[in-house]
C-alpha cells in the first residue's frame, strides 16, 4: 500500500505532455483562430495553456507569448500574407510541459475554411476531403512568393494589448514572460528550468563580503571549461538547513536565470548537487549603491546621476514589460560595478501579486529589522520605500514599484540620505496619509523632483510608467539646460516634508494650460514643461529665484 501511495504522488508530479494538434477555426487578414485538444496526458488538471508564436522568417528570434485558461484563443493584430508559426503548451502544479511541434498557419486576404495542423503537415478539410501535404506545399510557396512581392506594413516589434480574456505579452529578442516558480509543485524543476547546475570544481571562493538570511555572500573565480576565468559572487546556503530553506534560497536563482539585460544583476548558475549550496551571480566591484553613494559624496556631476537613473528605469522597465513586480526596489538592492553601470537585485522577496492580494510577504535578509521595516499581517514591509495601497492593502503592482524608484531617486540625488531622516514609520505612513512628500534633495534639478512628485501620486493610475520615466530621463540627458534650475537653495529646512497642497487651489488652478492661458501667459507653456513643472501641484510649489 505504501509503495502504491508513493508512485501516486511521483506520477502527480510530472508535467503534461506535449499538445498533439492544434487547428485554425478561422483566418483573416489579420486574425487566425486557434484551437487544440488537451494533452493526451494531462497527468493532472490543467491551470492554463501557453502559446508561443512568431513570425516564419525571424526564426523564433522575435516571438510573442499569449496565456489562456481555455483550449482556444484569437490571435490578432497579424500581419497580412504572412506565414507564423505556433507552439502550444500545458501547465499543471508540476509546471509546464514541452512546447508541441510547430504549427503554421498564413493569413490572407478573404476567410478561409478551416484548416487544422499535425506534425506530419497542413490539412485542409473541405466536405471531408484531404488536400494532400504536397498540395499544401504548393499553396504555402505561392502564398509566401506573393507575400514577398506585396509590400505591408509591420507592426511594432514590442506591445501590450488585451485579447479579450487572454494575457498577450509581446516580446522580443528572446525575452520570456516571467514565470512564478512558486507555482511548481516540485521548486527543483523551476531550478532545473531556469538556473544552470554549475560542477563545484569550477569555482574558487576567496573572501567573505557580508552574510545573509541564508548563509554567507563571498567573491571569488569561476572557470568553466572553455571560457576565460571571471570574478564572481557567490551566495551559500549554511548548514543544517531546512528544505523550506533550501527551497527559499534557491526560489532568487530561478527568478534571476529568467532575466536577461544589462541593468538585472545576472545569475552565471547554481551549485545544487553538493555542499554548500551556492548561488552564483556576477561580480559588482563597487557594491550596493546606497554605501557606494555616501562613500563618494558630491563627486558626480547631475548629468552622471541621471545616468545612474536611466540604468535603473530601463531594468525596471523590463521587468514590469514582463509582468514582473520587485517590490523591495531601493538603493541597497542595487549594485554598482567597476564602470559604473547599475543592476537591480535581490529577488528573493519579489512575487506577482496582482492576483494574489492575500499572499504572505517576508523579508529574507535580517538587516529589515525596525525602524526599516513594519511588521504587518502576513510579514514586513520597507516602509519607507513601498507604495501607500501597498502598505494598507497589500497591493503590490509595477505601479507600486514606480513609488519605490521615486524613492530610489531621492536616494541618488542624495547621494544616499536616508529617507525620511530619523522619523518613525508611523510618523511617515502618517504624513504620506496626510499628502506630505519629500522635498527636492540639495541642488537637485527642478524637473526631477517634480518626476519624483508624480512617482509619488497617491492614485497609482496617475504615476508614470517605466517605460515614460526613461523617455523623460532621456530627454533631460539629451537637454542638460534643462537640469540647470534647482530647488536646493530655498530656506526650507533639509528635514523638512514638502507640506501638501491644498485640494482647493489645485482643482482651482486646473490643468498648467488653463491657469496660463487664464493669466495671458500661455506662450510660456513650453518653458513650463521643459522646467517640469506639469501639474498644478508643481506650480503651487514653486519658488522665486
Amino acid at each position: 500500500m505504501l509503495k502504491s501511495l508513493s508512485f501516486s504522488l511521483f506520477f502527480l508530479s510530472i508535467a503534461p505532455s506535449p499538445v498533439n494538434s492544434i487547428q485554425a477555426k478561422d483566418i483573416t487578414r489579420h486574425t487566425i483562430s486557434l484551437a487544440w485538444q488537451q494533452p493526451e496526458k494531462a497527468n493532472g488538471v490543467i491551470l492554463e495553456y501557453e502559446v508561443k508564436y512568431y513570425e516564419k522568417d525571424q526564426n523564433e528570434r522575435s516571438y510573442r507569448i499569449i496565456k489562456t485558461s481555455s483550449r482556444n484563443t484569437d490571435i490578432k493584430g497579424l500581419t497580412p500574407l504572412t506565414s507564423y508559426v505556433f507552439h502550444v503548451r500545458a501547465r499543471t502544479a508540476a509546471g509546464y510541459g514541452e512546447f508541441s511541434a510547430p504549427f503554421e498557419f498564413m493569413t490572407n486576404s478573404v476567410i478561409s475554411a478551416t484548416l487544422s495542423c499535425t506534425s506530419g503537415g497542413l490539412r485542409q478539410r473541405v466536405n471531408t476531403s484531404i488536400i494532400t501535404p504536397w498540395t499544401c506545399s504548393v499553396v504555402l510557396n505561392l502564398a509566401n512568393h506573393v507575400g514577398h512581392v506585396v509590400s505591408v506594413p509591420r507592426r511594432s516589434k514590442y506591445s501590450k494589448a488585451k485579447q479579450d480574456a487572454d494575457e498577450e505579452k509581446h516580446l522580443h529578442q528572446g525575452v520570456r514572460i516571467y514565470v512564478d516558480p512558486f507555482t511548481y509543485e516540485d521548486p527543483n524543476q523551476a531550478v532545473r528550468e531556469f538556473a544552470k547546475e554549475i560542477d563545484a570544481s569550477c569555482i574558487k571562493i576567496e573572501k567573505v563580503i557580508g552574510i545573509g538570511e541564508f548563509g554567507e555572500v563571498c567573491s571569488g573565480r569561476l572557470k568553466m571549461p572553455g571560457k576565460r576565468e571571471i570574478c564572481v559572487a557567490i551566495k551559500t546556503l549554511k548548514a543544517g538547513y531546512t528544505d523550506k530553506q533550501r527551497r527559499d534560497f534557491l526560489s532568487e536563482a530561478s527568478i534571476m536565470g529568467q532575466f536577461d539585460h544589462p541593468n538585472i544583476i545576472h545569475l552565471e548558475g547554481v551549485v545544487t548537487k553538493c555542499k554548500p549550496v551556492m548561488i552564483i551571480t556576477e561580480y559588482m566591484e563597487n557594491g550596493s549603491l546606497d554605501a557606494f553613494l555616501r562613500k563618494n559624496d558630491g563627486r558626480f556631476t547631475v548629468i552622471q546621476l541621471v545616468g545612474i537613473l536611466r540604468g535603473i528605469a530601463s531594468g525596471m522597465k523590463y521587468l514590469s514589460d514582463m509582468s514582473y513586480v520587485h517590490r523591495d526596489l531601493a538603493a541597497r538592492n542595487i549594485l554598482v560595478n567597476s564602470n559604473l553601470v547599475c543592476k537591480v537585485s535581490d529577488f528573493g522577496m519579489s512575487r506577482v501579486l496582482e492576483d494574489d492580494p492575500e499572499a504572505a510577504y517576508t523579508t529574507r535578509c535580517e538587516r529589515y529589522l525596525q525602524p526599516v521595516t513594519c511588521q504587518s499581517q502576513g510579514g514586513k514591509i520597507p516602509i519607507r520605500w513601498t507604495a501607500p495601497e501597498a502598505i494598507a492593502y497589500r497591493k503590490f503592482t509595477s505601479a507600486s514599484d514606480v513609488w519605490s524608484y521615486g524613492i530610489v531617486m531621492w536616494e541618488v540625488m542624495s547621494y544616499g540620505e536616508r529617507p525620511y531622516w530619523d522619523m518613525s514609520n508611523q510618523d511617515v505612513i502618517k504624513a504620506i496619509d496626510e499628502g506630505y512628500r519629500l522635498p527636492p534633495p540639495m541642488d537637485c534639478p527642478v524637473a526631477l523632483h517634480q518626476l519624483m512628485l508624480d512617482c509619488w501620486q497617491r492614485e497609482r493610475g496617475d504615476r508614470p510608467k517605466f517605460g515614460q520615466i526613461v523617455n523623460m530621463l532621456d530627454k533631460l540627458i539629451r537637454n542638460p539646460n534643462s537640469l540647470k534650475r534647482t530647488g536646493g537653495e530655498t530656506t526650507r529646512p533639509s528635514t523638512t516634508l514638502l507640506e501638501p497642497v491644498s485640494p482647493e487651489v489645485a482643482s482651482a488652478l486646473g490643468s498648467v494650460e488653463d491657469w496660463l492661458q487664464a493669466i495671458g501667459m500661455e506662450r510660456y507653456s513650453d518653458n513650463f514643461t521643459a522646467a517640469g513643472y506639469t501639474t498644478p501641484e508643481a506650480v503651487v510649489h514653486m519658488t522665486q529665484e
